[in-house]
């Protein structure tokens, strides 16, 4: 496809999220509205959005890669992803949570939180683990955008981030919630449309029917490159030797954060207070659930088998032919694809990734706004939603320089550890939040300081891959973990954070007197 088609179909995309977003900046007319959308968004672009916000870069761009790296054992993640990130999320959490948002009158996950507990702290701490992790996230996005476009148009990754950015800051400052959620549906429905054409025409493409490929698949595993052999790799549609430090990685980082961490996202949260009523609420489980099916469940899947491609016309495996585990998916689709579906298939990365980077902005920037400046301003109600835009363009500046901080194959490693910061830090709270009326103020304090604390002390002395990173424990204790016995410097901080967040959590509850009187 020439450069002249293509840079047509770029722009028509951007004219169209541009309209969007005016869209959304014509119907915001209070606080409420850049907030919540003003609680009354229908119940299918809320679950386009919830799952566009949910499936960023990073799932098909990242763990596309981890797939095509360490095989099918990854769709364990797809699972948990529609079953705990959807059908639990909505049904368990998300009915409860738009009744207590109604009555509580709250437009954010922190207010939603603070002001259950009725407590300041809570919400301001909630608050700044927001506006202070989600950057890094951000970054692990933009940067799985700017590099699928560095890739496809053969430009430079400085100028691919730096327009990919500007675009996203426009209507995510200018059209709030609403203008967030319109384009969000519009980008959904491109991802889910590249997704099922991306599945069926690559059994087209490799000229094998779904049972030959995977058998195909299974007879390559003495093809596993030896670096991964050392780390428990046994094949790509087999999981790795229990116990190894893959298998850790694996079921402790990638599944669990991911598949845990998705239940306590405050960009998602907020999205089950933009609905009017439970009933409608209801209704986006099956549309949510679906699109999470073939969005994740197709990148998953032929990231694994991409593996077959790359022997066939490359005479190597995937990690063999492309070192970057970032860049393989880019590659493949490439090569392996005919050249119209690339241009498509990069709308659908730049749809994944600004859909999740414009709710992440927005979180950010109302926590900064409307959180932290709107509780100790609250004369400023006037200006809150300017102040917000302007905490939206902070938190987009940040994490646009920390994007240029990141190491290779970092996008789902980075999208799993924010996620299971956020799963230690807010879940009991939340959780405790719905269900527990005997959970207390300083329960809930003692679990957010216990969980994030404690995720950070992991991140920095016990986990080899970040602690390595960061070089602190060895500067000052001169080994790269404290613990260095296997498997402790494997095993994922949610795996220690977590259970220490739940029981402070339940400990000073019960220890303490209980005086909130609010019922989800």
């Amino acid at each position: 496809m020439s450069t002249f088609v293509l840079g047509l179909i770029v722009v028509a995309y951007l004219l169209l999220i541009a309209f969007l977003g005016f869209l959304g900046y014509k119907k915001t007319t209070s606080s409420s509205d850049y907030l919540v959308g003003g609680r009354g968004m229908n119940p299918i672009v809320m679950a386009l959005s919830y799952g566009a916000a949910f499936i960023s870069a990073s799932a098909i761009v990242g763990f596309g890669g981890v797939s095509a790296a360490f095989g099918m054992g990854i769709q364990w993640l797809c699972f948990l992803n529609m079953f705990i990130g959807v059908v639990i999320a909505f049904i368990l959490f998300g009915l409860r949570t738009r009744r207590l948002g109604a009555k509580l009158n709250v437009g954010t996950f922190p207010q939603l939180l603070g002001r259950y507990y009725r407590s300041r702290g809570v919400q301001v701490f909630v608050a700044a683990v927001i506006f202070l992790g989600m950057p890094l996230y951000a970054a692990v996005v933009m940067k799985g955008g700017a590099v699928f476009i560095e890739q496809i148009f053969q430009i430079d990754f400085n100028i691919a981030l730096l327009v990919f950015t500007l675009v996203v800051a426009a209507y995510v400052i200018a059209g709030g919630m609403k203008g967030v959620m319109y384009t969000d549906a519009m980008q959904a429905v491109i991802m889910f449309s590249c997704m099922l054409f991306l599945l069926f025409w690559f059994y087209k493409t490799i000229g094998m029917g779904f049972v030959e490929a995977n058998e195909r698949l299974t007879e390559m595993a003495p093809l596993v490159p030896e670096r991964f052999k050392e780390l428990g790799h046994q094949g790509w549609t087999r999981m790795p030797v229990t116990g190894s430090s893959q298998w850790f990685t694996l079921v402790t980082s990638l599944i669990m954060g991911v598949g845990l961490g998705c239940l306590a996202q405050p960009q998602l949260v907020v999205r089950f207070m933009t609905v009017k009523s439970s009933k409608q609420l209801n209704r986006g489980v099956f549309v949510g659930s679906l699109f999470i099916l073939i969005t994740v469940g197709a990148i998953y899947h032929v990231g694994a088998l991409s593996n077959i491609f790359f022997l066939e016309t490359e005479g190597a495996v995937a990690t063999e032919v492309i070192k970057d585990i970032d860049k393989i998916i880019p590659y493949f689709i490439t090569k392996a694809m005919p050249d119209w579906f690339a241009a498509i298939f990069m709308l659908c990365i730049l749809s994944a990734s600004m859909s999740t980077l414009s709710s992440q902005f927005h979180t950010m920037g109302a926590s900064a706004g409307s959180d932290i400046y709107g509780t100790y301003k609250p004369r400023s109600r006037g200006r809150l939603t300017n102040v917000i835009r302007i905490g939206i363009l902070f938190a987009i500046l940040v994490s646009y320089v920390i994007c240029y901080m990141l190491p290779n194959d970092i996008i789902a490693r980075g999208t799993a550890m924010f996620m299971g910061i956020c799963a230690s830090s807010f879940l009991p709270s939340y959780f405790c939040a719905l269900y527990w009326k005997r959970a207390t103020r300083q329960g809930a304090l003692a679990s957010l300081w216990t969980g994030a604390l404690a995720s950070i002390f992991a991140l920095v002395f016990l986990h080899e891959k970040e602690a390595a990173t960061m070089g602190i424990c060895k500067a000052l204790f001169g080994k790269t973990v404290l613990i260095e016995s296997y498997p402790f410097p494997m095993i994922d901080p949610i795996v220690f954070a977590l259970p220490l967040s739940i029981i402070a959590m339940v400990v000073v509850s019960l220890m303490t007197k209980s005086k909130l009187g609010v019922k989800a």
